[in-house]
């Protein structure tokens, strides 16, 4: 069947089964690879994007669900002044070990940032406790969004 969607800003006409989970169109159909596939069931954060705004698992969200929506990738958050001053802060602290997760904790990261811009600690854990990272680099990942919020010792 064939849907239209809207990704990064762009209007895509994609050719995919209604309760196809929109990452695999993401990846599969428009290219994008940058979501990553983690656990399937909605448990580990790394296929998470933003639907109109909002961190959500793309591994169980059908297709079908974000026809007349906006999705936005890990590919788009370079052309914002927020995402690249997260971006900026994970390279800068050295957050990524392995990587394979940092996509997905990058788009919750700027979520949170873009509803709270100075998070308590407290709402950082609440915000990104859905993003596991099999390293451990949860005390990296706190201080970069912290260094973003400004709060870092606040």
């Amino acid at each position: 069947m064939s849907l239209q969607l809207n990704v990064n800003g762009k209007s895509i006409t994609v050719q995919a089964e209604a309760d196809t989970p929109l990452l695999w169109v993401i990846r599969d159909e428009i290219g994008l690879t940058g979501t990553k596939f983690g656990c399937g069931m909605a448990l580990c954060g790394a296929c998470t994007v933003h639907l109109d705004g909002v961190p959500v698992r793309s591994c169980v969200t059908p297709a079908s669900a974000v026809v007349g929506k906006n999705v936005t990738t890990i590919e788009s958050m370079s052309s914002t002044d927020l995402g690249r001053k997260v971006q900026a802060a994970w390279t800068a602290l050295d957050v990524p070990q392995c990587g394979y997760c940092q996509s997905g904790q990058i788009m919750s990261a700027v979520a949170l940032l873009q509803s709270t811009p100075k998070p308590t600690d407290a709402q950082i854990d609440g915000a990104m406790s859905g993003n596991i990272c099999r390293c451990g680099t949860y005390p990296r990942i706190k201080a970069a969004i912290q260094m973003v919020a400004g709060t870092k010792g606040a």
